[in-house]
Order: structure tokens, then C-alpha cells, then sequence
């Protein structure tokens, strides 16, 4: 009986990474070169050069470069990396505290509501993963976690009737 072989690594300018950095590299210049809307577009893309990545790995190197949706003039909103990003939106990505968090909410947050300890926010389309993660990164003490969509947060309380306090918080925190 043969013996399987191994797959040989691909050669030339469309040969797929073989590392981390390799691969993020590729993202990156994904993002530069082309408006791309969402994740599945950019898996498209990188399939294209001959990168097969999971959607859970896209996710986590997105979130490991500190890429995030921007909304540019004429195209809409699309994932940015490095000095193409918004200032503000790295800042509180990366430096988790109250006030980062609170300038993100000032930028994101449209509406916010609770019920017992859960809170719903609302943010523009594309913004939610920003704000949870800050919320996230942030550690703030009576928040167990968040779960983001497009343009929606779930936050939840610590506390059982903590929903209230903590859109309250929030609200204070965007500044209305």
C-alpha cells in the first residue's frame, strides 16, 4: 500500500503563508487594496491568492491586528487596518479604560435598554463587535460579558437587577 504523501507548500507570488504572520501580512494588504465589507468577502479574497482560512481564525486575526469597520466616503463601511483606522476606535480597543470606552460609546452607541441584568445597545451597523469589545477589554466591574452582532450589544450583569444601573452607566458614559 502507498504511502500518503504530504502536501508541498505552494510557490510563487500566489503560494499560501505558512505562518501567522504570513497569512496577517496577506490581510492586511486585502484590506488596503480593496473595500472589503465583510468577512466572508475577505475570505473570498485571500482564497483567491491561494489562503484557505476558517472564519473563527479570519476573526481572531482581524481582532489580533486591531482591525475595524470604517465608514468611507462613496463606499460604506469596511474593515481598516493601521493608519487607515480611526484614531479614537484603536485607542479604545487597545487601552481599556473608562474613558476609552466612554469615547467609543460617544461615537457608537444609538440607544441603549435593560430588562432584570441584561442590556441592549444599539449602534450603527458594523459597530457593535467595537463597542463589546472595549466593553469587554475594559473589565468594567459589574458586567460579566458581552455578546455582539452587527448592531447590537448584549450585555450582562453581574447583578440580577443590575440591567438598569449599568444602561445608565453607559448612557452616562456616551454623554446623553
Amino acid at each position: 500500500m502507498a504511502r500518503p504523501v504530504a502536501p508541498q507548500p505552494a510557490s510563487g507570488p500566489h503560494a499560501a503563508p505558512t505562518t501567522k504572520a504570513a497569512r496577517q501580512s496577506r490581510i492586511a494588504a486585502a484590506l488596503a487594496a480593496t473595500a472589503v465589507r465583510s468577512q466572508a468577502q475577505l475570505a473570498r479574497l485571500l482564497a483567491a491568492e491561494g489562503v484557505e482560512v476558517a472564519q473563527a481564525t479570519l476573526s481572531r486575526d482581524l481582532e489580533e491586528m486591531g482591525a475595524v469597520k470604517v465608514r468611507r466616503a462613496g463606499v460604506g463601511m469596511v474593515y481598516a487596518v493601521g493608519d487607515e483606522a480611526p484614531g479614537p476606535v484603536l485607542r479604545a480597543l487597545t487601552e481599556a479604560t473608562e474613558v476609552r470606552v466612554s469615547r467609543l460609546a460617544a461615537e457608537l452607541l444609538v440607544s441603549v435598554e435593560a430588562s432584570a441584568n441584561l442590556v441592549v445597545a444599539r449602534t450603527p451597523p458594523g459597530g457593535a463587535h467595537l463597542l463589546a469589545s472595549a466593553i469587554d477589554r475594559a473589565a468594567l466591574s459589574d458586567v460579566l460579558g458581552t455578546v455582539a452582532g452587527d448592531d447590537t450589544v448584549l450585555l450582562v450583569t453581574r447583578d440580577p437587577k443590575g440591567g438598569a444601573r449599568v444602561a445608565d452607566r453607559l448612557r452616562h458614559m456616551a454623554g446623553t
